[in-house]
């Protein structure tokens, strides 16, 4: 099969799909990657260290979209990279068709694209396997983004996470208690934070509270305590994930926000389905951060874009298994014989089969099980 790969389009996006390892073992088993100029330079991965890897280096978008059958990228392509894709390929990206445009949807459909998104591939126990390993990242990151957005040049309280003799610490209050959630708080916990851990989910609770012992105050997500919550804390961690692609709840209103201290922040972290923060709107790591309410807001989609290096590799080593199943066995037989691979599928050939998108966007939903029968045997 033939993989292209072109260079991210996106502000700020530095991480690569593959790394120059991956793209060996799919040369090795018989298959041509194509990758613009320059792809993974943010990330120190040079041309000719895919050339090496038996990769053929372009020198623009429109080739390295051209001459594949599976275009692999880390965001979802601009409109005008949409334009270029061949009718019937293969994109497999993080897509997050809930929080883009109608038109993205419309020319995906329109071009009979096969879409596959990273977000929305599951396995048979729930897992969310390329969300788990961003999630993980993300949470690390959460504290170091807060204690520079907390400085008041950044237009912050101009407080310590950990405090000092005498003073107390920051109160982070985390609303999500799935992997970023538990990451974030483990970090501001080593911080010297007080922390406080909101959820629906009294199991997600519980299993926090094991694994990071009596460090954590827990509360369910409720209105009431949200209110209560929002009212004292320094950092407010919004760590909402939406299983199956559908758009982020708005969970904390403007009146919340105007509720909190005068140089708080808020970190949203599912910025990229939407934001759950209703005074969210999505920001760049070269302007990351904005005031709203007195409040500041970081609201950075591909947060982890800011350590390029270990993003990609680990990106890589996730999405290589899947790129793998689809050019060894082709697309329609490793959708029938990989389900966690069949639960990414967006829009299959000029079908949504994504129940969430469908009703999103008023489309015709037709599962994926049904347009496979009788198809690519």
């Amino acid at each position: 099969m033939d993989i292209g790969i072109p260079k991210e389009s996106f502000r700020g996006e530095n991480r690569v799909v593959l790394s120059p390892l991956a793209v060996r073992t799919l040369v090795q088993h018989g298959h041509s990657v194509y990758i613009e100029e320059g792809a993974g330079l943010a990330s120190h991965y040079f041309d000719e260290d895919y050339r090496k890897a038996g990769a053929t280096v372009v020198f623009s978008t429109e080739e390295a979209i051209g001459r594949a059958q599976l275009v692999a990228t880390v965001q979802r392509p601009t409109l005008e990279e949409e334009k270029l894709l061949v009718d019937g390929q293969i994109l497999f990206s993080f897509l997050h068709l809930a929080a883009a445009r109608d038109n993205h949807v419309r020319t995906l459909l329109d071009k009979k694209i096969t879409a596959i998104g990273y977000e929305i591939i599951e396995t048979d126990d729930g897992e969310l396997p390329l969300i788990r390993i961003f999630s993980d990242i993300a949470g690390q990151m959460c504290l170091p983004v807060a204690a520079r957005c907390l400085e008041p040049r950044m237009g912050g309280r101009g407080i310590l996470l950990g405090g000092a003799p005498g003073v107390p610490p920051a109160e982070v209050v985390i609303i999500g208690v799935g992997n970023l959630g538990r990451s974030a708080a483990r970090t501001a916990i080593g911080l010297g934070a007080r922390v406080t851990l909101l959820d629906i989910n009294i199991d997600q609770l519980r299993r926090a509270m094991r694994q990071l012992g009596g460090s954590v105050v827990t509360a369910t997500a409720t209105r009431h305590h949200i209110e209560q919550a929002l009212r004292y804390a320094d950092v407010l961690i919004m760590a909402i994930l939406m299983h199956g692609g559908g758009r982020a709840p708005v969970i904390v209103t403007r009146e919340m926000v105007r509720s909190m201290k005068n140089g708080a922040v808020i970190i949203d972290t599912a910025i990229d389905q939407g934001g759950s923060v209703e005074t969210s709107r999505p920001t760049t790591l070269n302007n990351p951060s904005y005031i709203e309410e007195g409040v500041v807001h970081y609201c950075v989609p591909n947060m982890s874009s800011a350590v390029p290096r270990t993003s990609s590799r680990v990106l890589a080593n996730a999405t290589l298994p899947y790129i793998l199943e689809i050019a060894d066995e082709g697309l329609e037989n490793a959708l029938r014989n990989h389900p966690s691979l069949a639960r990414g599928v967006f829009l299959f050939r000029g079908h949504c089969c994504n129940a969430e998108i469908a009703e999103l966007y008023g489309l015709p939903y037709e599962p994926l099980v049904e347009l496979l029968k009788g198809v690519g045997r």
